[in-house]
């Protein structure tokens, strides 16, 4: 049965594999069997109001329609578990910065369209600081005195991180995978089938 790395890599490439190099990494550095290590330290920790606004945010995402959505597929709890073992102090510290942000603008008192206009302004900045963070990376590597500019260095900005977390831990979840495609449990039959008019992709 395939383990959730490895979904995580299928899933990279359902998005085009145009995943940020941190979240690459955050799955790719993860040893063969690390299920069956002690815990990780607690490193990162959202409070309870900042897990509600994570919850919020997700949903916005990946909302309940005639499937599952976001917070039905446990993709909150997915998010601080990921930031807390895979990530590193930069995107804990950005992240950070953007749900308090969000809990500055009283995100959970507004409704729900204020709310969508809050993250579609959120998601105009995150264009210009995506930029900045490029910038800054190409300087990463190149640059002699990287050991210096990384103390300086700024992680993936909030938005960009909470989207792609969203993604992946929602089509890592049995939720995501059974209600929003055709799932053929592996080992089964193997044959050809004809596609129907509107018959959801299949993944093994």
């Amino acid at each position: 049965m395939m383990n959730r790395r490895e979904a995580l890599a299928r899933v990279a490439l359902l998005m085009g594999g145009v995943l940020t190099a941190p979240t690459l990494r955050a799955f790719a550095d993860q040893p063969a069997g690390s299920a069956s290590l002690p815990p990780l330290p607690v490193t990162f920790r959202l409070t309870d109001a900042q897990r509600q606004i994570v919850a919020e945010v997700a949903e916005h995402i990946i909302p309940r329609t005639d499937t599952a959505g976001a917070k039905d597929a446990g993709v909150p709890a997915f998010i601080e578990m990921m930031l807390n073992d895979c990530y590193k102090a930069p995107e804990h510290e950005s992240f950070l910065e953007g749900v308090t942000d969000l809990e500055k603008r009283g995100f959970l008192a507004q409704s729900k369209d204020q709310q969508v206009a809050t993250l579609r302004e959120v998601e105009t900045q995150t264009k210009e600081l995506m930029k900045a963070y490029q910038v800054q990376s190409v300087k990463l590597g190149d640059n002699v005195d990287a050991v210096t500019m990384s103390k300086k260095a700024k992680g993936v900005p909030y938005w960009r991180l909470m989207k792609e977390l969203t993604l992946l831990g929602y089509f890592t979840s049995k939720e995501g995978i059974t209600q929003n495609f055709d799932y053929q449990p592996v080992p089964g039959r193997f044959e050809p089938v004809k596609w129907k008019p509107g018959q959801k992709a299949v993944v093994y």
